[in-house]
């Protein structure tokens, strides 16, 4: 009688945790796909002005979460998702076609130490978002990548909040640092999914 009670502990003991296991299955299962739903091709757009090569690329921001967080816990990184949907981040990037020095006084009319500065904290005021319903975002931060001089181009992150996450967005830079005028990158719908 006592093996038979113990079995039956034992029974019930299993299908308890068993059953808060598959719930935890499910979340995992219901994060990863709200998280592979969002789209994951970056967008990127080049134009080629005067000798400079000017790219604008639009990362997801679940790239950007999965990369600090990685993809062990996707409850927490859907969390995290749901906290920063309504905020872009974008890559610019400046690239001479030769290959040299953007920063050079003969492409800013600056000095060295004067247009690196312009990149790391006064570029921020150039850009601006366009969004599909008509709103217009200023950027809310810079982070300008140096490398100095190790490779021939110039990046910098920009940082857009309080965008709805359908809208298609318009990139518009006002060229102040090397004079070629307002740049648009228009950002267009993500391919369909086959």
């Amino acid at each position: 009688m006592t093996n038979l009670y113990y079995i039956l502990i034992l029974l019930c003991f299993s299908l308890v945790s068993c059953k808060k296991e598959i719930k935890d299955t499910e979340q995992v299962y219901d994060a990863y796909h709200r998280l592979s739903n969002i789209g994951w091709k970056s967008k990127k757009i080049n134009h080629y002005i005067n000798t400079i090569n000017y790219t604008a690329t639009e990362v997801p921001i679940a790239y950007y979460i999965l990369k600090d967080q990685g993809s062990n816990d996707l409850k927490k990184v859907d969390s995290i998702y749901n906290v920063h949907k309504r905020e872009r981040v974008l890559e610019i990037e400046f690239h001479h076609d030769e290959e040299k020095d953007l920063l050079l006084g003969e492409f800013t009319n600056r000095s060295y130490e004067e247009a690196v500065k312009y990149m790391a904290f006064a570029i921020q005021k150039d850009f601006t978002i366009v969004t599909s319903s008509n709103d217009t975002i200023s950027c809310a931060g810079v982070q300008f990548e140096r490398n100095f001089k190790v490779a021939p181009f110039k990046r910098a992150l920009l940082y857009f909040g309080n965008i709805n996450p359908d809208d298609q967005i318009q990139l518009i830079y006002t060229d102040e640092l090397f004079g070629n005028g307002i740049i648009k990158f228009k950002f267009k719908e993500t391919p369909i999914k086959l």
